[in-house]
């Protein structure tokens, strides 16, 4: 049984007083400043390094989200065009209009940005080449021809490819990356 709260620990070799080269000196106040702005200085890089930790956790769970609901999205557009062909004063046209506008407000304010577009150029890291065609004025060697499945970025990051169809083969030359830049449509003919 170990000693009762009222009585003294019997001294031994874990309760023997400090001896005096143990015990530091007192501490002056430049000491305690210099530990203070130390201190506060690491929770300073705390209290930023959790706020980005806390807004990259934010951002990476709207990416999660909108991911999901890229389904929706597509299933929406598929309606959209086949109700364009009623009329343009169809309340059920001029209703699936209002959504459409709905939506692409809601995805820029979000931060997503398509990535494929027809007559661009193909970039591997942001599509996913499903197939080719001719190429043609339209779409040059190397461009985009068609867009199969939209892919879209999400603040920098890619949040799904697109799937596209890239334009091959013979006809015009390719456009060189400067002049893609430049927003050139088609190398000059030499004369």
């Amino acid at each position: 049984m170990g000693p009762m709260p009222d009585e003294a620990p019997a001294p031994g070799p874990e309760t023997s007083p400090p001896s005096a080269a143990a015990v530091a000196p007192p501490e002056t106040k430049e000491d305690w400043e210099t530990r203070f702005k130390y201190l506060f200085a690491d929770f300073e890089n705390f209290r930023r390094r959790t706020a980005k930790e806390r807004e990259l956790a934010t951002q990476q769970a709207r990416g999660a989200l909108l991911r999901e609901l890229l389904p929706l999205l597509e299933a929406f557009r598929a309606a959209t065009g086949s109700v364009a062909r009623l009329s343009p004063t169809d309340p059920l046209r001029r209703g699936f209009e209002l959504l459409d506008r709905e939506w692409t407000t809601f995805l820029r304010h979000e931060g997503v940005e398509p990535v494929a577009e027809v007559g661009r150029p193909f970039h591997a890291g942001e599509a996913e080449a499903v197939g080719e065609a001719a190429a043609s004025d339209a779409a040059l060697d190397g461009m985009v021809h068609e867009v199969v499945q939209q892919g879209y970025r999400f603040f920098g990051g890619l949040l799904r490819p697109a799937k596209v169809i890239v334009a091959r083969g013979k006809g015009p030359e390719r456009l060189a990356p400067a002049e893609v830049e430049a927003g050139g449509d088609r190398p000059e003919a030499e004369s």
